[in-house]
């Protein structure tokens, strides 16, 4: 298994990997290497065939995440899921406390949601003065004026609200929000992965609107892959070395 700095990740005989952003002390705050480390934990779950589902939540009890550090911004689109994890098995979301930013954008694309009756749901960019755009596609996922009032007014929704408009799919007591997620990864864990996965890909790639900034991200994580495969590395080889490129196709 690899080792982590800023994420702890357990990876269960039930077939459930739990994911945590570990920064507690900064509100689970996303820096660089948060948003590396967690689209590599992604990687290798979705690489795993004995791992099924994934639970993704915040260390502690105080915030799931407060956002992208300002002090060391991160590539955020690398830890959204859809975006920059690709992976298509289930991932069920765990939120206590605060989720704010680019934490409610990670919330926002998992496919369900188990808040703490603490959870605070918020992206005050537009009072901070700065948008990645990402968030846009939260219009996509409940109702229009909901979201435009949490990103015009930088109104905070709380965890009953949150379950009402349809962003949470439970609440439970502070606590109890990763041991419930659990639950509903190990029901999933029992059915086919086939299908979960062929229906999970249906609705994010043919049913649910994708943003601008989400689109733009998208052709960013491909071309990334272009630009660091290996034939890329084998072309500028064999223009230095005068001679015809041997490509692999990696």
């Amino acid at each position: 298994t690899m080792s982590y700095q800023r994420i702890k990740v357990d990876a269960g005989a039930d077939g459930v990997t739990v994911v945590a952003i570990d920064r507690p002390e900064r509100r689970n705050a996303i820096c660089r290497t948060t948003a590396l480390e967690l689209q590599a934990a992604f990687a290798a779950f979705d690489a795993d065939p004995a791992q099924r589902v994934a639970v993704l939540t915040g260390t502690g009890d105080d915030a799931f995440s407060g956002g992208a550090d300002v002090t060391d911004l991160p590539e955020l689109w690398r830890c959204i899921p859809t975006v920059g994890i690709t992976t298509e098995k289930p991932i069920v979301c765990a939120v206590a406390g605060h989720c704010v930013g680019g934490g409610l954008v990670i919330a926002m694309m998992s496919d369900l949601l188990v808040a703490a009756d603490n959870a605070r749901f918020s992206y005050p960019e537009a009072a901070l003065g700065f948008t990645g755009g990402l968030i846009a596609s939260l219009a996509a996922r409940i109702p229009h004026k909901v979201a435009m009032e949490m990103l015009l007014l930088c109104r905070t929704l709380d965890a009953q609200r949150a379950y009402q408009v349809g962003l949470a799919n439970e609440v439970v007591p502070k606590g109890q929000q990763v041991a419930r997620a659990l639950e509903l990864a190990r029901e999933m864990c029992a059915f086919s992965p086939v299908v979960l996965r062929t229906l999970k890909r249906f609705v994010t790639e043919g049913v649910i609107p994708q943003g601008p900034s989400e689109k733009m991200a998208r052709a960013q994580r491909d071309l990334l892959e272009v630009k660091n495969s290996d034939d890329a590395r084998e072309a500028v080889a064999a223009f230095k070395e005068k001679r015809k490129p041997r490509f692999t196709g990696r």
